[in-house]
């Protein structure tokens, strides 16, 4: 018999990926993107003008914060196979969009949007594959980190 409480063990649901997808990308996007309007933009800006704050100081140390706990995650989960595959399977279904006139690559900040995209998803599944590997397998990834 299931326990009751199985469905509040913190399994993934669409919702639940669609959140880590909509972090991964506000992440990504906020660090960089074509518009210009972007914190490596604010930033490199600030540096050129001798204008470097506190704030962009606090801008890089949450950012780096969201991508130390993105990144870990991401490879402690997928591994280097793992990141590689999932890499090779974005790029191939880009490609395949690209070929069937869904998405135009027409210039560089086309392609970069592409990309900044599909480094998000990468992200979003690297942070949610735990929860995929538990319903595809049964199995719970267990960190065994030496203190």
């Amino acid at each position: 018999m299931a326990d009751k409480n199985d469905t509040h063990s913190g399994g993934l649901t669409a919702i639940g990926f669609l959140w880590r997808f909509v972090a991964a990308l506000a992440l990504v996007l906020l660090t960089y993107n074509p518009s210009r309007q972007s914190a490596y933009h604010w930033i490199t800006a600030a540096i050129a003008d001798s204008a470097f704050g506190p704030l962009h100081l606090l801008l890089v140390a949450v950012l780096l914060i969201g991508w130390v706990v993105y990144w870990i995650a991401t490879w402690r989960a997928l591994g280097t196979l793992g990141v590689a595959l999932a890499g090779l399977v974005l790029g191939a279904l880009i490609w395949l969009l690209v070929d069937i006139g869904l998405l135009k690559i027409e210039s560089v900040s086309a392609v970069t949007w592409i990309l900044l995209v599909g480094f998000a998803i990468v992200l979003a599944v690297g942070v949610s594959w735990s929860h995929v590997w538990r319903r595809i397998t049964g199995q719970i990834n267990v960190e065994d980190v030496d203190d």
